[in-house]
């Protein structure tokens, strides 16, 4: 996994339109190797089996209208889906990201535009509303022998049960009946559900809501070594650096490549919403009061985020440190005069202390996570 992200890295430096975005890459590539060592006991542990098939290209759209009725939330979309494209699509709540995805997946049919999907396309699409869709009477063994096709009509039991394993369903709770799953155990069985059938277009809105950090992780992991294409709705910025190649910015009823990694999407973010606080109107009398009054709103917001950029920035300082504490001990471990009768005291306190900071790191990671995920939801308000 992290050769491949290794490889976009060195692909793309060079090129203008993509070096940012490879540099954001290679921050997420140096996160990993310091986050995956302190997960290596992670119940979850599963990869993405070869698509069967992998045309070129997988999907295209042309200037494509997408909607509700006779509502337009998209006009114009044009993009084209090859083996290997690691899209991002970003946009502030509501300008249609998820009818985007619903587009793509082929659930909402276009309003006006052309559709060209390559013969052997196999799409895979995980979205909040399937947990709602679960048999609540129904074990997680169960629901994969319906599901998952040909290739389960021809598994034995243990290898369904071996393969479930991989996403924490293992002894008896691959029998028991969804229905009283917990919201990330539901969001497991769904991506399990769409991993097993193997699909070359991997449609992902959301995924992390309700997962944990050591699945979030498992992941991302599991998605550099995909071979297929990803297309990604997520507010999970780890995700989004470890995965994206390609960001496109869905915004104003268009979709439109994003020249930029996440840090300018960021800044753009906040510029759009300052130009539009600008536009407002300006006039005298009730105007007055209304820029008053946004000017409030536009304090208290400014109150709000500051905590949460702190928190964000205190997590990063807390992880920084005890990483280089985690270094420390080991660099104390490697030396062989440590393993002597005389140091036996050293070693155990070593062992120990390698126990903590690994258990402190994996709780400052999942404070991280949480921490971001309060940022981007209220960047997004």
């Amino acid at each position: 996994e992290i050769r491949h992200m290794m490889s976009f890295v060195e692909r793309f430096r060079a090129k203008a339109s993509k070096a940012r975005q490879a540099q954001s890459r290679l921050k997420a590539l140096e996160r990993m190797e310091h986050i995956a060592p302190a997960h290596v006991d992670s119940p979850f542990e599963f990869s993405f089996l070869p698509p069967q098939k992998l045309p070129r290209p997988l999907l295209t759209l042309e200037k494509q209208q997408a909607g509700y009725g006779e509502r337009v939330v998209l006009d114009s979309v044009s993009m084209t889906i090859t083996p290997g494209s690691r899209i991002a699509l970003l946009g502030r709540n509501g300008a249609g990201k998820s009818t985007l995805m619903k587009l793509l997946a082929g659930e909402l049919p276009a309003l006006a535009g052309k559709r060209t999907e390559a013969r052997d396309l196999d799409i895979g699409y995980f979205a909040q509303h399937q947990l709602e869709q679960l048999a609540v009477d129904e074990s997680p063994l169960a629901h994969l022998k319906r599901l998952g096709g040909a290739a389960a009509l021809r598994a034995t039991e243990q290898e369904l049960r071996s393969f479930l394993g991989g996403f924490g369903f293992s002894g008896d709770r691959v029998f028991e009946p969804v229905g009283p799953f917990s919201g990330g155990e539901k969001a497991r069985l769904v991506l399990a559900l769409v991993i097993y059938l193997r699909p070359n277009l991997l449609l992902l809105d959301e995924p992390t809501n309700h997962l944990d950090l050591e699945m979030r992780l498992a992941l991302a992991v599991a998605l550099q070594d995909y071979e297929a294409a990803v297309v990604l709705v997520s507010h999970d910025r780890h995700l989004l650096r470890a995965v994206a190649d390609e960001l496109f910015l869905v915004d104003q009823g268009r979709a439109t490549p994003f020249d930029g990694d996440l840090d300018d999407y960021a800044r753009w973010f906040t510029a759009r919403e300052q130009k539009e606080t600008e536009a407002l109107p300006t006039s005298a009398g009730v105007g007055t009061e209304d820029r008053k009054q946004r000017k409030r709103e536009e304090a208290q917001r400014r109150n709000r985020l500051s905590p949460l950029k702190n928190e964000v920035a205190k997590t990063e300082a807390t992880i920084a440190r005890l990483e280089q504490e985690r270094a420390a001990i080991e660099q104390e471990l490697a030396s062989p005069e440590i393993y002597g009768a005389a140091a036996k005291d050293r070693l155990r306190s070593l062992l120990e202390s390698q126990t903590r900071v690994k258990r402190q790191i994996e709780t400052a990671e999942a404070a991280w996570v949480a921490a971001n995920e309060r940022l981007e939801a209220a960047l997004g308000e």
